[in-house]
């Protein structure tokens, strides 16, 4: 596998000696970072560079059967069929139009403000990421909705586009997130929880979002014109658009947050749900649906790919101790816990400019979550922090995917412009994540409350 040749390993043994765990593990991280600007699969890369270091410490027959183990274990995983299900339940509901619906209902509301369709957007992306889970099909999908709009009604291009890719971000903040079921099951957490522990941060940071459009569209008025206003009657009947949502968010989260069902039970219960509503209205064609499968076993592909990547190179770390050694070395400099916590913050930052964020969170946690645990913060809240770390990461060069993404849809946009769209969201997305340091309670107070 991987093209590795078992006579390798034999004459590293007979050289003589090897260099120690804990430097063989720094050597497999600094070529993992270097190895990712070769655009390879982040998730083979991982699982190669864990194969290799295991296989060099250890023994390669060693490192073979890790390599199995690992990946048995993580395509036959219980737990992780919770993915597949809220990727589906994502997919039905946009090849059905409950995306186009919910920015029209809030089209229809607030339209007619100052920079009241970006307003709108940032609504539909809250709503669509409700029963989304994903950051990169929010962008997606509110793109393909929502910037024909804005472009009819001269919308200048970088503020469309910006509101876009920051809204999308809040597909893995806001509940179902696929990063946080991953980091629920990595850390042992309830996966429940973890959804109700991002439901208010992700409304708070909404309307920062939307604050901040308030204010860039006052200081110019010029880059969002008012756009029609709509009848009384007109807004009514939108409304319509907003049920089936509702209708899902409460199924979903209501269930969650009694004890009803289980996060698996949830995301089954959701997606049936979802191609109900759709059959029912009947916007969901035969192709749609064929669409959907497609779409959601490629995304559940690539998802447990980097999982099972990040278990294998979690392996090697741990043999190598470095998780440990650095929890230690930290304690050993008796700082407080928030100068530990803005380290690790800063780690998060520079490195979600870099890597994908699920293959981000896959790569440190198991490095920074006994740290964080040992200065006694509250897992959840943590989590909660680093989802929020990375949203920024996925709109800050020179990875920024949901830039990229939104590029995809708006090609006549230059990249650069986008980025510089995204700056003022950028800025809130920054003022939310601070918000969250000294107020814990904002993602820890509805936890505290399920049974």
């Amino acid at each position: 596998m991987f093209g590795i040749d078992r006579r390798i390993f034999q004459r590293i043994e007979k050289d003589g000696e090897k260099l120690s765990p804990t430097v063989t593990g720094l050597v497999g991280i600094a070529a993992l970072f270097i190895l990712i600007f070769s655009r390879m699969p982040i998730g083979f890369l991982m699982a190669m560079i864990g194969l290799l270091g295991f296989g060099y410490i250890v023994t390669f027959d060693a490192s073979l059967n890790l390599i199995a183990k690992d990946i048995f274990s993580v395509f036959g995983s219980y737990n992780l069929t919770v993915i597949p299900l809220f990727v589906l339940m994502g997919q039905i509901a946009y090849h059905a139009g409950i995306s186009a619906r919910l920015f029209d209902a809030a089209y229809k509301f607030i339209g007619h403000f100052p920079g009241g369709l970006a307003i709108a957007t940032i609504g539909a992306c809250t709503a669509f990421a409700a029963i989304c889970g994903s950051t990169n099909a929010t962008a997606a999908t509110m793109a393909a909705a929502t910037l024909p709009e804005m472009k009819r009604y001269n919308y200048k291009p970088g503020l469309a586009t910006g509101v876009v890719a920051a809204g999308g971000s809040l597909g893995i903040l806001i509940p179902p997130s696929v990063v946080f079921i991953v980091y629920g099951i990595m850390t042992e957490q309830s996966i429940g929880k973890l959804f109700v522990a991002g439901l208010l941060p992700g409304l708070i940071l909404s309307l920062l979002f939307i604050l901040a459009i308030i204010i860039w569209t006052y200081i110019k008025p010029d880059l969002a014109p008012r756009g029609p206003k709509a009848s009384f009657h007109e807004k009514i009947s939108s409304l319509s658009g907003l049920i089936e949502t509702f209708i899902l968010f409460l199924l979903v989260m209501g269930g969650l947050f009694v004890g009803f069902f289980t996060p698996t039970e949830a995301g089954a219960i959701g997606a049936f749900g979802t191609l109900v509503l759709a059959l029912v209205r009947r916007n969901l064609s035969w192709q749609a649906f064929v669409n959907s499968l497609f779409e959601t076993t490629r995304i559940s592909c690539m998802i447990l790919v980097i999982v099972a990547g990040a278990t294998i190179f979690g392996h090697f770390l741990a043999i190598t101790r470095i998780p440990f050694d650095i929890a230690n070395w930290i304690s050993g400099f008796q700082l407080p816990p928030y100068a530990i916590m803005f380290f690790i913050i800063l780690v998060y930052l520079i490195g979600g400019c870099f890597i994908d964020s699920l293959a981000l969170i896959m790569l440190t946690v198991p490095i920074f979550f006994p740290v964080v645990s040992h200065i006694g913060y509250d897992p959840l809240w943590f989590g909660v922090i680093i989802v929020l770390v990375t949203q920024i990461g996925v709109i800050t060069p020179p990875v920024g995917i949901n830039v990229y993404v939104v590029s995809g849809v708006a090609r006549d946009v230059p990249l650069h412009v986008i980025f510089k769209g995204v700056i003022p969201l950028l800025i809130a997305l920054i003022i939310g994540t601070i918000l969250l340091i000294p107020f814990p309670q904002i993602a820890l107070y509805l936890p505290s409350l399920m049974k």
